[in-house]
């Protein structure tokens, strides 16, 4: 039997040797009844001053009045061993975390002679473990078992010398099996082949010490994870006499920190490829504790730049002065989560829209050890969400203005019918009527209120796109003067009116008398907004549009801006001010046709209006008009108007009997033969069998197959030589004919149909004599040749 005493003297050096844990022996009290010297360097104290003092000094305060150190011993003294982790004092008062085991010894008898203590100052692994866990954004919180240790020693050449319980539980081998052989048998076939374990030795005694962990093979030749420390051990002289080696088996949180790292490289394989999103920490308190490429990428940030910085610094200054950091914290901390969307600022100071994501993030106890942040900039999206927005609302605005100007169409065609039968009698009246001044003047008023009705239908013929427009290429430069003095009798003197138009200025493709109305609508507008005086500017400018922001055109334009000084508009009345008849004027102030008339205007040019407000600040609104490829025509002198004509042959076509009542009394007074059909295809019956016209006047909205332009063409076709002249208070037909006829809009006035009718008389006159030429030439030219 193998002589047991130098092998207790071994293990003792052993004991003795071991730097990085305590080993000490304690009474079935708790008194301490040996020390090692890794117990002195751990726990500061010299055995002298420890040596039958209770191991409790050891423990905080809060422990002892916990009762732990007592409950330890009961339980080590019950299970026959236990583990714990947790806070330990130096002498010095200094705190350092221990990993520490008790294990009741017994003599063979059974009875209880003390306690085995090893601990080991874990400190810096359990920080680095709580800093990793903190780290890792909510993937897991560490979670640390207690694991056996195998405690041997080796001779100088490798072979063990000694072998203890915990050796033999994770290894598998009885002391009689292992004792004598190489420590190498617990290497793997290819450590052994790599020459691992002479390494290890080596590395041992010139270091100092070797640490290492890796693959090692149980007796039954299942394989599990070891961290292995070896120290080399001298004996009193100095002289090498082996090393101690501590195992322990590892495999569970091997096999954790190789899920958690799959799972982690996953994750950053996830990040990296989505460099949206930034993914960070907080602690409680804000401070950012991490920070991922996502949120270098976004925020321009670099980890060192930002990771102890509080995350308020990604706020705007108005979002830090109202707050908005600290509710976001304490809304995570106190519902889990908190959810926002908002202004954030990047290092460079340019702001993005940020769709943000904090969770609140806390340990197994439930207390909070800090917040989880995912930021991801959205400034498209928001922006896509918003042009969105813009063109649903312009959609709607469109199909609203669409409804209301057919409607409004239908009702100035019949308004202007109603208006040429009050008018056409009125001037017809006059003339009977001129010896009395009372019906004079009544019908002056007539006349007066036909004027106001005919600009009503005006304005709504504008506002829903049927006004006939004729536009010409028109240099706004070249009209500043005139447009100031028109603008400027239209404001008071307390109202300064400015113009700037630049002399590069693009010339705009618009109906110059309406763009005149237009400017005049929107100076009123401004005047009323501005009782006590202020400034009215009109200025113009080149814009190239691409189908964004407030309108969806493209292409040049002249944006031609009339901005003024005043009241401003509210919020919720903006969207409806170019509604007709919408005003916030009192009554008789307005028709609230104004700025349907410009609306209209611009829309039926081909371009765009505009409006932006700010109560107090006033109202700008800006008008987009098609830029004109053709230069601008210099004015022209107005042609001598052609002589009246009179005696001419009429045949009047129109549907309504009032409306042709009316013309027929017109056209007799002013010196015609009228002859009256009520559709197109009488006209053309009348035309063609009897006696042909001079003139066919015929309205252009009719009931039957053939409207009044048809009924042109038509005979355009059968009488070439027959004029002929249309009429029309509204109509579609009247906009896609262009200058093909010529067209009187109702209501019209008498000078307007003889001016009209001589026009017509004297090119067809002319027309005439140049074809009786053309016949003369031919007849002289044949002739001749006879």
């Amino acid at each position: 039997m193998t002589d047991s005493k130098p092998q207790d003297r071994a293990l003792q050096l052993l004991v003795e040797s071991i730097s990085d844990y305590a080993i000490y022996m304690l009474d079935p009290e708790g008194r301490v009844v040996t020390w090692n010297l890794g117990a002195e360097r751990l726990n500061g104290y010299r055995f002298e001053e420890v040596e039958d003092q209770s191991f409790e000094r050891f423990f905080t305060l809060e422990d002892r009045r916990a009762g732990l150190p007592q409950q330890l011993l009961e339980r080590a003294r019950a299970d026959g061993r236990v583990e714990n982790e947790g806070w330990r004092i130096r002498k010095d008062g200094a705190r350092f975390w221990a990993l520490a085991t008790l294990e009741a010894v017994r003599d063979d008898d059974g009875g209880l002679i003390g306690f085995a203590k090893v601990t080991r100052d874990t400190t810096a692994q359990h920080e680095a473990q709580l800093a990793l866990s903190e780290s890792e954004q909510r993937f897991r919180l560490l979670v640390e078992g207690v694991f056996d240790y195998a405690i041997y020693m080796l001779d100088v050449t490798g072979v063990i010398t000694n072998w203890n319980k915990g050796a033999e539980r994770i290894k598998g081998y009885q002391a009689d099996e292992v004792i004598g052989r190489h420590f190498s048998i617990f290497y793997s076939p290819e450590d052994r082949q790599a020459g691992q374990p002479a390494k290890a030795l080596n590395t041992a005694r010139d270091a100092g010490r070797y640490e290492a962990e890796g693959w090692r093979v149980r007796n039954d030749g299942t394989r599990f994870w070891a961290s292995v420390v070896i120290d080399p051990i001298y004996d009193d002289n100095g002289q090498h006499i082996g090393f101690a080696k501590i195992t322990r088996d590892v495999s569970e949180r091997r096999a954790a920190e190789v899920a958690l790292a799959d799972s982690e490289r996953q994750f950053r394989t996830l990040v990296s490829g989505v460099i949206d999103y930034a993914l960070y920490m907080l602690d409680p308190n804000g401070v950012v504790t991490n920070w991922n490429a996502g949120a270098q990428n976004i925020k321009q940030y670099t980890a060192q730049e930002i990771v102890g910085q509080h995350f308020s610094r990604f706020y705007t200054e108005a979002d830090r002065a109202a707050g908005v950091p600290i509710r976001a914290l304490q809304t995570a901390a106190e519902t889990g989560r908190y959810e926002a969307e908002g202004w954030r600022m990047r290092k460079d100071g340019t702001l993005f829209w940020a769709s943000v994501v904090m969770d609140a993030i806390r340990d197994e106890h439930g207390r909070l050890i800090g917040y989880a942040k995912i930021t991801r900039d959205i400034t498209e999206k928001r922006n896509a969400q918003l042009e969105l927005q813009r063109a649903h609302d312009q959609l709607t605005q469109s199909q609203k203005m669409e409804a209301l100007g057919q409607l409004t169409g239908g009702v100035a065609h019949d308004f202007n019918n109603l208006l040429m039968v009050v008018s056409g009698q009125a001037q017809l009246l006059r003339s009977r009527l001129s010896d009395d001044p009372r019906a004079v003047r009544a019908l002056d008023a007539i006349e007066m209120s036909t004027r106001r009705g005919e600009d009503l239908t005006r304005h709504l013929l504008s506002f829903a796109k049927r006004q006939r427009l004729q536009p010409v290429a028109v240099a706004l430069n070249e009209r500043a003067h005139g447009l100031r003095d028109l603008l400027a009798a239209s404001a008071p003197a307390s109202i300064q009116v400015i113009l700037d138009f630049p002399d590069k200025l693009w010339p705009a493709q618009a109906d110059v008398s309406e763009l005149e109305l237009a400017l005049l609508n929107l100076t009123v507008n401004a005047r009323d907004a501005m009782p006590s005086g202020g400034a009215l500017s009109v200025a113009a400018e080149n814009v190239t549009l691409r189908g964004a922001a407030e309108t969806d055109l493209k292409g040049d334009f002249v944006a031609i801006s009339v901005s003024d000084s005043g009241v401003g508009i509210p919020s919720d009345i903006l969207p409806r001010v170019f509604d007709p008849f919408f005003t916030t004027k009192d009554v008789n102030k307005g028709t609230g046709l104004g700025l349907s008339q410009v609306y209209g205007f611009a829309q039926q040019s081909g371009g765009r209006v505009t409006v932006k407000s700010e109560l107090g600040r006033g109202t700008t609104f800006v008008i987009y008009l098609p830029r004109a490829r053709a230069a601008p025509k210099a004015a022209v002198r107005a042609e001598v108007a052609a002589e009246a004509a009179t005696g001419a042959n009429i045949l009047v076509v129109e549907d309504n009997p009032e409306v042709a009542e009316v013309a027929a009394g017109m056209l007799e007074q002013l010196g015609h033969r009228v002859r009256v059909v009520n559709n197109a295809a009488a006209a053309v019956k009348a035309v063609n069998d009897g006696d042909r016209p001079d003139v066919v006047f015929s309205d252009i909205v009719m009931a039957g197959e053939m409207d009044g332009v048809d009924l042109a063409r038509r005979l355009r076709q059968d009488a070439p030589e027959v004029p002929v002249l249309l009429a029309t208070g509204y109509s579609q037909a009247a906009e896609r004919i262009g200058d093909e006829f010529p067209i009187l809009r109702k209501p019209y006035k008498m000078a307007d149909l003889s001016r009209a009718l001589s026009v017509l008389l004297a090119a067809a006159k002319a027309s005439d004599a140049k074809l009786v030429q053309i016949d003369v030439a031919r007849r002289a030219k044949a002739k001749r040749a006879e």
